[in-house]
C-alpha cells in the first residue's frame, strides 16, 4: 500500500491569495457545483470590447465547418491592426476541466503575447463534457486547426509561424493538437506552449493524490473531469493519446514544447513527466516546476511574484521561438 506523504506548502504569497479565493474556488468539483460554475457567476469572461484594446486588435467571430459530420464550430479571431512585422499566429484552446469555459478564457494573456509578437489569436470553441465526450471536444479543436492553417492567407499570417496553447484542460488539448497534426499529416507547427496541462486520466500519480482536498482542482476535481470525457474508459487501457496525451507511446517529431506548473498541484508528476519523455525521444522542451504554485496560480493571483516570474518565463520561450 502506497503511504501518501504530506504536500509542498504553497508559496506564501499564493497562500494568502487562495485562502482568500476559497470561498469562489474550492478544491473540488462535482455536478451542483458545475452548475453554478457554467452560470457565469464565477467566471468572468472579458468583452468584445475589452479584447480589442482601443482598437489594436480586430474582433471577429467565425463559424467553421466541423469535422465530417459533426457540427459548425465557432472561433474567435484577434487580428492586429497595426502589425509591425510578419505576422504570426497562437491557436488557443481553453481551459476549464473539459466541462467549463469558453473562447475567451485564457485569452488576454494570448493578447500581450500577440502585441509583442506580431501574432494572430484564434481560439476554439469546442463542445464540452459530460453532454460531449470524447472525441467530440479535440475533433473540434482539430477542425478549427486545419480551418485556420488553411485561411492562413485570408487571415494574414505566416503559417510557419503557427503555436498551439492552452492553460489546464487547453493545454491537455494543444498538447494533443500537436500529437494529432503530426501522425495525421496535419499543419506543421512551430511550437506548444503548455501551460500547466491535463494530460493523464489515470490520476494516480503522487502529486494527485497529495494535493487531495487541498488548492484547486484536486484528486476528485480531476476524477471528475476526465470521467465526464471517458466515461467508463477512464483509467482502463484503450484512452487515446488524443483525448489523453499522457497515453502517447511516441513522442517523437514533436514541435518544441514550452511546459509549466506549479510543484502544489494535481499536474505536477504528470507534467514533469511528459517533459521528461519528450527529452529521452530526442525532443526539445522546457519545463519550469514553479515552487508553491497552486493550480492557475498566475491567472488567480497575477500581482504574485511567483506569478509574474512565470509569465515571464513564457515570454522569454517564446521571444526564442519566434525572433531565435
Amino acid at each position: 500500500m502506497t503511504t501518501t506523504l504530506p504536500p509542498p506548502p504553497f508559496d506564501p504569497e499564493l497562500g494568502a491569495a487562495l485562502s482568500a479565493l476559497a470561498d469562489m474556488m474550492p478544491p473540488s468539483l462535482n455536478a451542483d457545483l458545475l452548475e453554478t460554475m457554467r452560470s457565469g457567476s464565477i467566471m468572468a469572461m472579458p468583452t468584445a470590447e475589452e479584447l480589442a484594446r482601443d482598437g489594436a486588435f480586430r474582433v471577429e467571430e467565425r463559424e467553421v465547418p466541423g469535422l465530417g459530420d459533426d457540427p459548425g464550430i465557432t472561433l474567435l479571431i484577434c487580428t492586429p491592426t497595426a502589425p509591425t512585422g510578419t505576422l504570426g499566429c497562437i491557436y488557443h484552446t481553453h481551459g476549464g476541466g473539459m466541462v467549463l469555459g469558453d473562447r475567451r478564457i485564457g485569452v488576454v494573456e494570448m493578447l500581450d503575447w500577440a502585441a509583442q509578437f506580431n501574432l494572430v489569436v484564434v481560439s476554439v470553441e469546442y463542445r464540452l463534457a459530460p453532454e460531449t465526450p470524447h472525441p467530440g471536444p479535440i475533433d473540434d479543436c482539430y477542425a478549427g486547426l486545419l480551418w485556420t492553417a488553411a485561411h492562413a492567407d485570408e487571415l494574414g499570417f505566416d503559417p510557419a509561424r503557427m503555436i498551439v496553447a492552452g492553460g489546464s484542460a487547453g493545454g491537455g488539448l494543444a498538447a494533443a493538437l500537436a500529437l494529432r497534426a503530426r501522425d495525421q499529416g496535419g499543419p506543421a507547427l512551430l511550437g506548444q506552449m503548455l501551460i500547466y496541462p491535463m494530460l493523464d486520466d489515470r490520476n494516480d500519480t503522487p502529486s494527485s493524490h497529495q494535493m487531495a482536498g487541498l488548492g484547486v482542482w484536486d484528486h476528485g476535481a480531476n476524477e471528475f473531469g476526465w470521467t465526464a470525457l471517458l466515461g467508463d474508459s477512464r483509467g482502463g487501457p484503450d484512452v487515446s493519446p488524443y483525448a489523453a496525451p499522457a497515453r502517447a507511446t511516441d513522442l517523437s517529431g514533436l514541435p518544441p514544447a514550452f511546459i509549466d506548473v506549479g510543484s502544489a498541484e494535481t499536474f505536477r508528476d504528470e507534467d514533469v513527466t511528459y517533459a521528461t519523455r519528450i527529452w529521452h525521444a530526442g525532443g526539445r522542451a522546457e519545463l519550469h516546476v514553479w515552487p508553491g504554485g497552486f493550480h492557475g496560480f498566475d491567472g488567480l493571483a497575477p500581482t504574485a511574484q511567483l506569478s509574474q516570474d512565470a509569465r515571464d518565463a513564457r515570454v522569454r520561450w517564446l521571444n526564442r521561438l519566434f525572433n531565435g
